[in-house]
């Protein structure tokens, strides 16, 4: 089924899996300013990301056979909705162990639902092509730290760690 479609899932698949992942992956650059705003110690902020990636593995089976189910478009869209709020809520955490449920929980389950239900969709998009289109959706995953870190800088010097993460929350 070769589509000029199928390059647009592609695209999206890509800028899908940059996000995510590059949610997860600035958070070496919120440590400073979160541990000197909350007190919270480095170590129990990079917990959360630890966490994060643990809960992304197991959950990604759970998101895998619900898109087999279901289909990949509304296993996208509940994740990207699931992350968005793991973040709003990581943003507006007091509490250590709030920040690591929402961060490493919410943000990491949300995390696991992107790759493999976006590449079998790319797949069945393509007869020809189909290892280009699959490669390039996995590009989205290692240009994240590229360019969802130095954004979050960016928005963390401007606005504060909080507003970043609400803004990346909304990209979500």
């Amino acid at each position: 089924m070769e589509s000029r479609y199928g390059w647009v899932v592609v695209a999206a698949g890509a800028l899908i899996t940059c996000v995510a992942m590059g949610a997860m992956f600035a958070l070496p650059v919120y440590l400073q300013p979160m541990a000197a705003e909350t007190g919270w110690s480095r170590g129990g902020i990079s917990a959360a990301m630890t966490f994060g990636f643990i809960v992304m593995g197991f959950a990604g089976f759970f998101w895998g056979m619900l898109s087999d189910r279901i289909g990949t478009r509304p296993v996208v869209i509940v994740a990207a909705l699931l992350g968005g709020v793991g973040l709003v809520l990581a943003s507006r955490a007091n509490d250590i162990l709030v920040f690591q449920f929402a961060y490493g929980g919410l943000v990491g389950a949300s995390g696991g639902a992107f790759f493999a239900p976006i590449t079998a969709a790319t797949v069945g998009w393509f007869d020809k092509h189909r290892s280009l289109a699959v490669s390039l959706v996995s590009v989205g995953g290692g240009v994240a730290p590229m360019t969802m870190t130095p954004l979050a800088t960016v928005l963390i010097t401007t606005y504060g760690w909080r507003t970043a993460m609400v803004a990346i929350a909304v990209a979500y």
